[in-house]
């Protein structure tokens, strides 16, 4: 493990929330879907199964998809600006036998306040480590998806939207008819 275990899920939570407005469509596109969202990334506290809270998460992505394609100067004031908007206090906290980690607002916060804030911090974990190259846009011509690369060797460079199959097959494929001509 590269960062504290809260952080590397706040990163991939992150991801995962920007590439649900992906090149496919909207992934998001009801409560069900951010049931699974809720479920799958193992968020706790407060959920309200509302469309309300859907769009509220919705919203939240175009300011977290911009870290990524930001300077740091740039990345620093978004970090800053969720965490000032959201009144985050860092506290160390444990439940649902989860070792101590930090939380820096209420369980029973709104769910965009929460993943805006942990979204934040794991960023703010990132800027002060100088891990920010970890940030990337898919390699996949055509896809605009976002990796958050948490190997040692740095060396993701897909999605986890198929991308790296589909390139492994497209360069089968060009061998393939290179050894033919």
């Amino acid at each position: 493990m590269l960062f504290a275990h809260d952080t590397e899920c706040s990163l991939i939570a992150a991801a995962a929330l920007v590439n649900t407005a992906g090149r496919d469509g909207e992934l998001l596109p009801d409560v069900a879907a951010l049931d699974a969202f809720f479920d799958r990334h193992n968020y706790s506290g407060r959920h309200e199964h509302t469309e309300a809270e859907l769009r509220a998460v919705r919203e939240l992505r175009p300011r977290l998809r911009r870290i990524w394609h930001a300077e740091p100067p740039e990345i620093v004031s978004i970090v800053n600006g969720l965490l000032l908007e959201h009144k985050a206090l860092p506290q160390l906290i444990e439940h649902d036998d989860e070792p101590y980690h930090l939380h820096s607002v209420p369980r029973d916060a709104p769910l965009a306040t929460r993943i805006a804030v942990e979204g934040a911090m794991a960023m703010a974990d990132l800027v002060r480590a100088g891990e920010l190259s970890r940030l990337r846009i898919c390699d996949y011509p055509d896809c605009a998806n976002v990796v958050v690369d948490l190997s040692r060797n740095r060396s993701r460079r897909f999605c986890e939207a198929g991308c790296g199959n589909r390139a492994a097959v497209t360069a089968y494929r060009a061998r393939r008819a290179a050894s033919r001509s």
